[in-house]
């Protein structure tokens, strides 16, 4: 299925872009993901993790940086993950750029997922994927905007050298977030 989304950072394009290519700094924006390893500078491990009500999915996987192409702003990778328990995962190819928006810059990001295994059954709304889709990006920018805020990016180092473990994203959150959104474009286009 074909995602897009996108979302606005209050920094000049250059910025943005040398901001999302340091995934290091970026992934734990993204609400429930964690890098585990960095192979080299195109080559990520990590996790994402969902809880749905009472079902917790843990996807172990990996990201590949495919295509970057700095002056136009624009980079292509190819994602795949699987729940750690064998419930099936996902594959996906993304490809974002930047633009320039007002003062600031326009990230848009269009997906091609593919869903395989018992939690593709999750996915055969593709409304819903795409809201939640839309959710997710939207918490990721604000947890962005909060990040660039700060006045020192640098986070220190865990104890230990262990990566911090990320928060699962609720699922019951998700979809109450989807549904209300589904219910204010219905009743007027959502203000």
């Amino acid at each position: 299925m074909k995602l897009e989304n996108a979302f606005e950072v209050a920094l000049p394009p250059p910025e943005a872009w040398a901001l999302l290519l340091d995934i290091e700094r970026i992934a734990p924006c993204l609400p429930g993901a964690s890098i585990t390893e960095v192979v080299d500078e195109k080559n990520y491990k990590g996790q994402v993790a969902l809880r749905l009500g009472p079902v917790a999915l843990n996807f172990v996987g990996k990201v590949t940086f495919v295509e970057i192409d700095d002056s136009g702003r624009r980079a292509r990778l190819k994602a795949q993950g699987t729940d750690a328990k064998g419930r099936g995962g996902a594959n996906a190819e993304v490809e974002f750029r930047i633009v320039g928006a007002g003062d600031g810059a326009k990230v848009i990001i269009e997906t091609d997922l593919n869903l395989f295994g018992s939690i593709a059954q999750y996915g055969r709304g593709v409304g819903i994927i795409q809201a939640t889709a839309e959710q997710l990006i939207g918490e990721f920018a604000d947890n962005l905007a909060r990040q660039l805020a700060q006045p020192s990016p640098a986070a220190a180092p865990a104890p230990g050298g262990a990566a911090p473990q990320a928060k699962p994203i609720s699922g019951f959150r998700l979809m109450f977030r989807v549904l209300w959104n589904a219910v204010r474009r219905f009743f007027g286009g959502g203000g």
